[in-house]
């Protein structure tokens, strides 16, 4: 939100008190702790009167890692929700001597200024200055312009309140992330409201808001706050990006890294570590579509279509009406539809087929369970004890209140009853259409805190059924919204998208995106969500889809078969379907580190891996796949792609000092992934035509790749027949890698050279 008007102006009608003076100090060495009080520029005594102050604590809860929480009012009834932050002590040094405050936590310092009204806060790595708080850039907004002032209140007139602080920008800084944003990769120019909405992908609206940005000076800055948070990303002070919240008190950590990988990391570290998916997950995917008309006969018959062409098939997935219209979610399948849908499952069973089905975390009035969710309290409330409802989506609709344990316990139980009757995981649709004003909570949140936080809540329900009935190696969800921390409860798509080329691209941005706020899967509606994709588009999602962690065919009003878009889309779609299974060793290998230390990305941006290399930078239309692949997905009918090789040796001397053409290593080359006497230099551009048989899909110099041509499935025995894509030699000092398998929860590690 913009206060300001340029740089010596404010809004009218708001006013902000500014800290400029640090008035006083306090360090708690036992609880490794400093408090500060802030004030206005003090010129004698009575300016510390009819002014507002503000408190600072800052803490550290993991090494390299420091957080400031300020407070204007300290008086506010705090009723939660509250993000889990993980927490360990004994790594900080805090000094204060001649006016000059220290806090250093491993590698990372905040030094702030405490001469008289020359209040300074800035973070510093060893080498260099990263972000902190210069002239004016802690303050408390007043804003009479809300409905909140009432003037009848005389001197006591009632403002609406905000925190704001600004942190500032170096000169050419790039920021990334905030959670899966559909615009513009490089945030930087951008104002965004961290606020789960239904939007598409086409909008500035996002399903998943994570206040969580990475910059390109080596840190990252998560905000600790689950209600709305807006960020002006250089787009109210060109220096800084500008954070507000509406309320009392903000808190944020600064990350450090210095690489990307171990700001995620930290990042990781602190709201939760990632979970593994199983193996059968990275199997193809195929649902029924959304508004589809489908029965048995025709679920049949698309299974058979993909057994006669020897299209690999996972998974299928039953959408929104397996159960009957007006009763989501009454977790029944449609008697007409599916007569004995137990024995119908065991079927698909047979065929080795994994079951999913959809939810959503909301009961229409035609439900038979919604009698019995407001008999029991199960559904969130107006104020006045009557049952929240809208028309909006289902008729009458009401929110189940994950914050009720009874309710949680309840939901969970339909979902015990779907796992009995043959289903392997559930797409967690929606729950960014939760109500803010004039409700109640059955644990009293706070309704504006709970907005993004319920999608945390309705996952983990989902999750804990199936990890408790599964285990964890053997459960993943379809979740479309969520929160920080949300990376423990995987596998994440992108949402609705349409069938177009800028479709396809806005939702590679949104991904990115995403993996840079925490997570480690994704996923996209291959062929587009709304509208019917062409026979080459299908065709060139489906290259762009079978490349990414999770791989799902799914529409809107349309089926997406490939037959139906030609036989030539079927051949198109095995190909991919079956290199993506002969990649299964790296995927699982990949995914295993990726989870172990929260580091690294099953899919990810190219300075992730490539940090030195500025060109990088920029780059939103290509992606790594672990760490040894990069792919550049076609986005138009012609085949005509323009793509950046990657510098591995960026940042590096060219030649030890030596004389040129002295003892000068030859530079590592890039191959291509289906030609292995293609060769790519890093550090350079390349435009190339690719029919649909290929795209660019090039190995990274000096690797090791594992894959296995016999496997037929990913859940096989990934190490027989294993093989090794080398495009070395190796790196100096390597000595090799590791396939990591999981094996029925049991991790398989084989070395090789």
């Amino acid at each position: 939100m913009k206060f300001t008007e340029g740089m010596w102006r404010l809004r009218e009608g708001v006013r902000i008190d500014w800290m400029s003076n640090v008035e006083r100090l306090h360090i708690d060495q036992d609880k490794e702790a400093v408090d500060i009080l802030m004030n206005k520029f003090q010129r004698h005594r009575g300016d510390t009167l009819n002014s507002a102050t503000i408190t600072a604590r800052v803490t550290s809860p993991q090494e390299g890692i420091i957080g400031v929480n300020f407070v204007h009012w300290a008086g506010q009834v705090d009723r939660g929700p509250h993000y889990s932050i993980a927490s360990s002590n004994g790594h900080t040094r805090i000094t204060h001597a001649d006016n000059r405050f220290s806090y250093t936590s491993g590698d990372l310092s905040l030094t702030m200024n405490t001469e008289p009204n020359e209040l300074g806060l800035t973070f510093s790595s060893p080498t260099k200055t990263l972000t902190g708080h210069s002239f004016r850039s802690i303050g408390y907004v007043g804003d009479q312009t809300t409905p909140k002032t009432d003037y009848r209140d005389g001197i006591f007139l009632e403002r609406q309140g905000h925190m704001l602080l600004g942190l500032d920008l170096n000169i050419s800084e790039k920021l990334y992330g905030l959670g899966e944003r559909f615009g513009p990769f490089l945030k930087n120019g951008q104002t965004v409201d961290i606020w789960n909405e239904d939007g598409g992908t086409s909008s500035d609206l996002a399903y998943k808001n994570i206040p969580f940005y990475i910059s390109s000076c080596g840190y990252g800055v998560f905000v600790n706050h689950p209600g709305k948070v807006s960020l002006e990303m250089q787009t109210e002070r060109s220096s800084r990006v500008n954070i507000s919240i509406e309320g009392e008190e903000l808190q944020y950590f600064v990350v450090y890294g210095p690489s990307p990988k171990e700001i995620l990391r930290r990042y990781a570290a602190l709201t939760g570590e990632p979970a593994l998916v199983p193996a059968w997950s990275y199997n193809l995917w195929l649902t029924t579509s959304f508004t589809t008309n489908y029965d048995e006969q025709t679920v049949t018959s698309f299974l058979d279509g993909f057994r006669d062409r020897d299209i690999p098939l996972g998974v299928f997935h039953f959408d929104c009406f397996w159960m009957k219209s007006y009763q989501w979610c009454d977790f029944q399948f449609d008697a007409e539809m599916f007569p004995d849908a137990g024995a119908y499952l065991r079927r698909l069973r047979e065929r080795g087929l994994k079951i999913s089905v959809w939810l959503n975390p909301y009961v229409g009035q035609a439900s038979p369970l919604f009698e019995e969710g407001k008999r029991e309290g199960y559904f969130i409330k107006r104020t006045d004890s009557s049952i929240w409802q809208w028309d909006y989506w289902q008729a009458g609709m009401a929110v189940i209140d994950f914050t009720n344990p009874r309710a949680r316990s309840w939901y969970s139980t339909h979902l015990h009853r779907l796992i009995d009757t043959g289903v392997d995981s559930f797409k967690t649709d929606f729950a960014e259409r939760i109500p803010v004003k004039n409700v109640v909570y059955h644990d009293n949140s706070d309704p504006a805190r709970m907005h993004n936080y319920y999608a945390l809540l309705y996952n983990e329900v989902v999750y804990d059924v199936l990890t408790s009935r599964l285990g964890t190696s053997n459960s993943i969800l379809f979740a479309r919204s969520t929160a920080p921390g949300g990376q423990r409860y995987p596998v994440h798509w992108g949402g609705d998208c349409e069938s177009t080329y800028v479709a396809m691209a806005e939702s590679l941005r949104g991904g990115l995106s995403l993996l840079l706020s925490g997570y480690v899967f994704w996923a996209s509606d291959i062929g587009g969500f709304e509208g019917t994709p062409s026979p080459a588009l299908y065709k060139r999602w489906v290259q762009f889809g079978l490349l990414s962690s999770h791989s799902r065919l799914h529409g809107s009003g349309s089926f997406r078969v490939p037959w139906l878009y030609g036989e030539d889309c079927s051949a198109v779609l095995r190909e991919c379907t079956k290199r993506k299974i002969m990649l299964t060793p790296y995927l699982l290998s990949a995914a295993y580190w990726a989870a172990k230390d929260g580091s690294r990305r099953l899919m990810a941006p190219l300075f992730v891996e490539f940090p030195d290399d500025l060109n990088t930078y920029a780059v939103d239309t290509q992606f790594m796949l672990g760490p040894n692949l990069l792919v550049a997905p076609v986005f138009c009918d012609e085949g005509v792609v323009s793509f950046y090789v990657p510098d591995e040796e960026a940042g590096q001397p060219s030649h030890s000092g030596k004389e040129e053409g002295e003892g000068k290593r030859k530079k590592a080359k890039w191959v291509s992934f289906f030609d292995s006497s293609k060769t790519y230099e890093g550090g350079k551009w390349y435009t190339e035509t690719h029919d649909f048989d290929t795209l660019p899909l090039l190995v990274r110099p000096g690797t090791v790749t594992p894959v296995n041509r016999r496997l037929e499935r990913p859940d096989g025995d990934a190490l027989d027949g294993l093989e090794v894509v080398v495009n070395g030699p190796l790196k100096e000092g390597e000595e090799g890698d590791k396939v990591v398998v999981d094996d029925g929860g049991v991790v398989v590690s084989t070395s090789f050279v």
